[in-house]
């Protein structure tokens, strides 16, 4: 009998060994951007990643490696070693219907693109600078690799803050005698012209019907900052020239406002075009420079959606936070009454009537907009310092761009008959 005993004894205290690995995405998790870069690198093994739905903030869970464990210590990701029997458990949770849970299986890693010009750094805009942070590979691309049909060899494409309507960014009025701004014209205009084009616009617009193609096709979009609605306007402008003198030498259509066509853009609708060269906006779809509200207070809320019904916003919103601190761009967020009512509002400042985060289908593929240019950079200017991500490990502003990398990833559901 008592070696019985101590046989059972000596069984209860030997370590149960693991057989999967949980990065936990709620308040605990020491670097939740880093986590994502470990999700990737092991879809790059040919590892499978179970992304956890509204679990623990959007946990992500794997089969136990040793080499995983290690990846994790050298990037400073918390993680947790879970027995079988208790993963079991936790997916046995969160499948059952009364919870709004659900596991997303994700296969392999999207070939990443980045539309920049080649003279950009990587902190010239969010998305390159958190990728280099959650060590994500990408591929910088620009007008010619475009034009040359290459996006068909890559998943999902981000755009951020580029100007589709060949005005510059409307920075005329403040810049014009710039350096930098005069020096950004003359590339511009050369491109232009040895990609065979008589204007800026016109390349541009070429540009915005081939990323329009890539989506119908099942492509993955994603833009931020001025590229959400110049992008838009670009195509609803097709074939009317809604530039200042300013900006391409020649005048303005007297009738562009009228002749817009909102159906060629995804996400915007009845909107009113600036003819004014002085001001700083493309449109009235973004809101004011000068809003009523203060830095301090300044939020906007993520919807809550079905994980079992609704996945891919399920995914696009997994954070830790619900309400995520708002930030500034050129286009900061979208005054609602200009979007469309098949585009799904996401993130929203309910008191202010804006919306900062909308997502849509188009063909075969989704875009996705997020208003700002850095969420954490309240209110980024023209030569401010970059941002240093690993003071901001956690931020829930920068979680929404990461989602957006991984969801293309996500193993498709079978089509209902």
């Amino acid at each position: 009998m008592n070696r019985i005993i101590l046989a059972l004894l000596l069984f209860i205290t030997l370590p149960i060994r693991a057989s999967f690995i949980l990065l936990p995405m709620d308040e605990v998790q020491t670097d939740h951007l880093k986590a994502y870069g470990i999700a990737y690198w092991m879809l790059t093994k040919n590892i499978p990643v179970d992304w956890l739905l509204n679990y623990r903030g959007g946990s992500f869970a794997f089969p136990y490696d040793k080499n995983l464990e290690k990846e994790c210590l050298i990037r400073n990701v918390k993680f947790e070693t879970i027995a079988d029997a208790s993963m079991s458990k936790i997916l046995q949770d969160i499948a059952n219907p009364e919870v709004n849970m659900d596991a997303v299986r994700l296969e392999k890693p999207p070939k990443v693109a980045v539309y920049s010009p080649k003279t950009n750094n990587p902190w010239d805009d969010a998305v390159t600078l958190v990728l280099e942070y959650a060590e994500i590979p990408y591929k910088v691309i620009y007008d010619e690799e475009i034009l040359d049909d290459e996006l068909h060899l890559y998943d999902w494409l981000h755009l951020h803050h580029e100007d589709f309507t060949g005005q510059y960014g409307r920075f005329w009025g403040a810049y014009q005698f710039a350096d930098w701004y005069q020096k950004q014209v003359a590339d511009y205009e050369k491109r232009a012209k040895n990609l065979g084009f008589n204007k800026v616009s016109e390349e541009k617009l070429a540009v915005a019907k081939k990323i329009k193609d890539f989506v119908m096709g099942g492509g993955f979009m994603f833009a931020m900052c001025s590229a959400t609605d110049s992008y838009d306007i670009a195509l609803a402008a097709e074939g009317i020239d809604i530039c200042p003198p300013q900006f391409d030498y020649d005048a303005i259509d007297p009738d562009a406002q009228r002749k817009l066509d909102y159906s060629k853009g995804f996400a915007f609708k009845d909107y009113t075009i600036s003819t004014n060269p002085y001001e700083y906006e493309f449109s009235s779809i973004d809101v004011p420079q000068v809003r009523q509200i203060e830095e301090n207070i300044d939020y906007f809320s993520l919807f809550d959606f079905s994980a079992k019904w609704d996945q891919i916003p399920s995914m696009l919103t997994q954070d830790h936070e619900k309400l995520v601190k708002g930030f500034m761009g050129q286009t900061t967020a979208y005054k609602k009454q200009y979007i469309k009512s098949d585009v799904l509002i996401l993130g929203e400042n309910k008191s202010l009537n804006e919306a900062k985060y909308i997502h849509g289908t188009y063909g075969k593929g989704t875009w996705t907009f997020y208003g700002g240019h850095d969420p954490e950079d309240y209110q980024h200017r023209v030569g401010d310092p970059k941002t240093e991500l690993r003071l901001h490990p956690n931020s829930a502003g920068y979680r929404l761009i990461l989602n957006n990398i991984l969801f293309p990833a996500a193993k498709k559901k079978p089509q209902k008959t």
